[in-house]
């Protein structure tokens, strides 16, 4: 057989099936501490990936899952990306996270991605650039080898956040085995 077949690859079936379950707000529009991310799922060659669906879940402000921001705080999101494989969420930055060893990781996102040509979904991580102490010293952001660490840290522009995730190729993202 020379096509492939629906167990070969992923989509794109994602924007028919999941546009409904798409959240791109995190916190409410009156929450004070408002952080726009924005950014592209790119393939190994630059270009955008199109139905790519990207989802996010991390702490609150205070570095805690549970819903200590109020009721506007979901703490998850999914995003769809369009024809040129852009994404944007709205969420507030999240504090500190204690590991159960006592030690400290720097305020990040959590990121899953499934994509077409994806069997499984690809797990990241989104560090801030404002936290490069808390990075340094950051358990995970240690056990990477420092010239790939700066594929997981967004960049600021403009009032906000940008975070390319390269899939392949020579910026690939550094993707975590869950």
């Amino acid at each position: 057989m020379t096509g492939a077949t629906p167990s070969q690859t992923v989509g794109p079936f994602f924007s028919f099936g999941l546009r409904w379950l798409e959240t791109t707000e995190l916190i409410g529009p009156d929450h004070a501490e408002r952080i726009v991310f924005q950014g592209s799922v790119l393939d190994g060659d630059g270009v955008g990936v199109p139905d790519a669906l990207v989802e996010t879940f991390q702490a609150d402000s205070a570095g805690d899952f549970r819903p200590v921001s109020g009721p506007d705080w979901l703490g998850f999101g999914r995003i769809l990306t369009g024809q040129d494989g852009r994404f944007g969420f709205t969420t507030v930055k999240p504090g500190p996270l204690r590991t159960s060893n006592g030690a400290t990781e720097a305020p990040h996102l959590t990121v899953s991605v499934f994509a077409r040509g994806l069997l499984q979904r690809v797990i990241t991580r989104i560090y801030f650039p404002d936290e490069e102490v808390a990075n340094q010293i950051d358990p995970v952001l240690e056990m990477i080898v420092p010239e790939r660490r700066s594929t997981l840290v967004a960049r600021a522009a403009d009032g906000r956040l940008l975070f390319d995730i390269h899939l392949q190729g020579e910026n690939e993202t550094v993707f975590f085995n869950c």
